[in-house]
């Protein structure tokens, strides 16, 4: 997000929150309370008018670099779904403390969640890695589980990185220019563990979209949450096309490696995953 623009409110970012969790769930990547979404404040804002209530948290990991920033977070269990028209209820706001070890979590008195999301880890570890690296005032996460990229990646063929990219990206010319570096492929690891957090970090370092085996996918951007979930959904189309070709038995060419280098060169995209 530019520095030169105005900075969005708090209730913007909450609505651009409801906005995003209503669009994951349009293309059905999150059933009932699966995903999670994550918004970093890198400057000063005023909670007090939305989230009154305070209590001071421990925090996961370490975040040393996010000290005085601001997250917003969905709590754990809750329907992206139903953030669009209580977001109140759905996200909490937490302010990091000095250290990166502690942070007051911050709330509406009609907070529907015990606790926020299980997979705070990754969340907090991507922020701060970017924030460390990069210096960012602002970086929206976004957790969902796709179905057709998550049913790829039960397929031994299509846990590999390139083999998948090479595949889902022959579908739509929009997808070289949208997905340049492409879809990073894990293992499958345990939700919410410290190795899994660890390989999500390394791979939101290069690709667009990390896809976690047998589970799910996280995106990141600095412009937006909007613009996240647009780099899961291009990803997701992708994959719908595979998967029908795949079920069709495979018939169709899609665009050939040929095709894929004229449209990058075109417009201007450098890629991996152009031969």
């Amino acid at each position: 997000m530019s520095t030169n623009k105005p900075l969005p409110s708090l209730d913007d970012l909450l609505t651009g929150m409801g906005v995003a969790g209503s669009r994951i769930c349009e293309i059905d990547a999150s059933e009932a309370g699966a995903g999670n979404m994550s918004v970093l404040i890198g400057w000063e804002v005023d909670l007090r008018g939305f989230f009154p209530a305070q209590q001071r948290i421990d925090l996961p990991l370490p975040a040393p670099s996010l000290a005085g920033h601001t997250l917003l977070v969905t709590g754990s269990g809750r329907r992206l779904r139903q953030i669009g028209t209580d977001p109140l209820g759905n996200v909490g706001a937490v302010r990091v403390h000095d250290g990166g070890r502690t942070a007051t979590l911050h709330t509406a008195p009609r907070r529907l969640f015990d606790k926020l999301t299980s997979e705070l880890n990754s969340h907090l570890a991507v922020h701060d890695d970017q924030v460390s690296r990069q210096g960012l005032h602002f970086q929206a996460i976004v957790h969902a589980q796709p179905p057709h990229l998550t049913y790829l990646s039960h397929i031994p063929t299509y846990r590999n990185t390139g083999v998948l990219n090479r595949r889902i990206l022959r579908w739509e010319p929009e997808t070289i220019i949208s997905l340049p570096q492409g879809v990073g492929v894990l293992d499958f690891m345990m939700p919410g563990s410290p190795e899994l957090m660890a390989a999500n970090v390394d791979g939101l370092r290069i690709f667009d979209v990390v896809l976690w085996s047998k589970h799910g996918v996280m995106a990141r951007s600095d412009h937006s949450i909007t613009r996240a979930v647009d780099l899961i959904e291009y990803a997701e189309t992708a994959a719908r096309y595979e998967y029908m070709n795949l079920i069709a038995g495979s018939p169709a060419e899609g665009l050939t490696a040929d095709e894929v280098k004229q449209i990058a060169a075109t417009f201007g995209v450098t890629s991996p995953w152009i031969d």
